[in-house]
């Protein structure tokens, strides 16, 4: 993680979260294609065929609209909410960890849903999701959600399937009689804090946490000492997809949080991978499809938006990556390679149990206050840094 890129975004939140949500007049009808579409997305969340022949959902889209795509794969949510307050971009995937900053920021505008056909056919679970809908006004389109499980080696593990978070946050010897130190990751992000914070709420419930995302000074240094006995026996903090699934082929990792990406990823190239949902639970993302508040090529975002929801891309879109689409149809109708067995295993049932990201603020629900969103950022460099 860059220091000064993160100090940026620690400035820019003290901003964005002064002013009130955006007031940006909604789209009233969709005309023809400007020529192209700019959009920043996690990775492996816009295929053209690249990647994998079988996953493209981008060259018909551009094909019956005109609307050429082009996608700057962001790592982070904070890289994103950087990249939406530079501009340049018309939608941006955000998880909730970023939707709402982006809000608050006036950098994203009201969708109008009536512009968007295939509306009615999303989860009502994620229709009025509060990293979305703000003040009556729903500023995106849900596009896809699931959890950040604990991806883990079987060659290291054999048949000792990991059941804790303890694997990658305490030292201990692993089923092959090796320490773990120097081989487990963390992910580089300031949010990686609530993974913390959620073991503990199981081993340490005196701490009395009841939201990862809502700490109070004295949990909040619980969390922070985690992490640094944590720093001891990271090999490495991950936040480039592609690099963790080099590290786990050639460099002996043995356990980190992860995405399910990099675990079907490295499942596909028969790695000796697998992944579990621990007994403390998971953090877990639910990204929304959001339009910038100067998009210059709003009717082919509309668009896109539209063609996001189509069954079968929400279909192959959720095998790809291992989560679930914000359509339930689409586990289900057969349009796709996603079945109602594979929706299941990839925790469709579970929602209510995943602690979806979403930014942490001083006046919290749980408690009277609680430690804002900055002071995760400049604290974890300063832990990733050794102090």
């Amino acid at each position: 993680m860059n220091g000064n890129f993160t100090s940026v975004v620690a400035f820019g939140l003290l901003a964005a979260f002064a002013v009130q949500p955006a007031q940006a007049e909604m789209v009233t009808e969709v005309g023809e294609g400007e020529g192209q579409l700019n959009i920043v997305a996690w990775p492996g969340y816009i295929e053209r065929g690249e990647t994998a022949e079988a996953f493209d959902w981008v060259t018909g889209f551009e094909e019956a609209t005109g609307c050429e795509v082009n996608v700057k794969t962001a790592n982070t949510s904070d890289e994103m909410v950087a990249l939406m307050n530079e501009g340049g971009f018309d939608l941006v995937t955000a998880s909730g960890d970023a939707s709402l900053r982006m809000v608050a920021g006036k950098r994203v505008q009201p969708v109008n849903t009536e512009l968007i056909p295939s509306w009615d056919t999303i989860d009502d679970r994620l229709k009025q999701a509060p990293w979305h809908y703000v003040d009556g006004k729903n500023y995106g389109t849900p596009y896809m959600w699931g959890p950040n499980v604990l991806m883990y080696s079987t060659e290291i593990f054999g048949d000792a399937v990991p059941t804790s978070w303890s694997v990658v946050f305490e030292e201990q010897l692993l089923p092959d009689g090796e320490s773990n130190v120097g081989r487990v990751q963390a992910y580089d992000g300031p949010i990686h804090v609530a993974d913390a914070a959620l073991y503990l709420m199981t081993h340490k419930p005196e701490l009395g946490i009841v939201s990862p995302y809502e700490l109070n000074q004295e949990q909040y240094d619980a969390a922070l000492d985690l992490l640094r006995a944590q720093r001891k026996l990271v090999g490495r903090y991950w936040h480039d997809a592609f690099i963790q699934i080099d590290d786990f082929k050639n460099e002996g990792m043995a356990a980190s949080g992860s995405w399910p990406f990099q675990v079907n990823l490295l499942q596909g190239d028969n790695a000796p991978i697998a992944s579990v949902i621990p007994e403390e639970g998971v953090t877990g993302w639910a990204d929304t499809t959001m339009m910038h508040v100067d998009s210059a090529n709003p009717n082919c975002a509309y668009m896109w938006m539209e063609h996001t929801l189509s069954s079968n891309l929400m279909s192959d879109l959720s095998v790809w990556f291992g989560a679930n689409p914000a359509v339930p149809a689409a586990c289900t109708d057969g349009r796709g390679m996603q079945t109602a067995e594979g929706c299941t295993k990839n925790g469709f049932d579970d929602f209510e149990k995943v602690r979806f990201w979403q930014t942490p603020v001083s006046q919290c629900e749980s408690q009277g206050e609680c430690v804002p969103y900055y002071r995760w950022v400049s604290d974890y460099i300063g832990v990733i840094g050794g102090r």
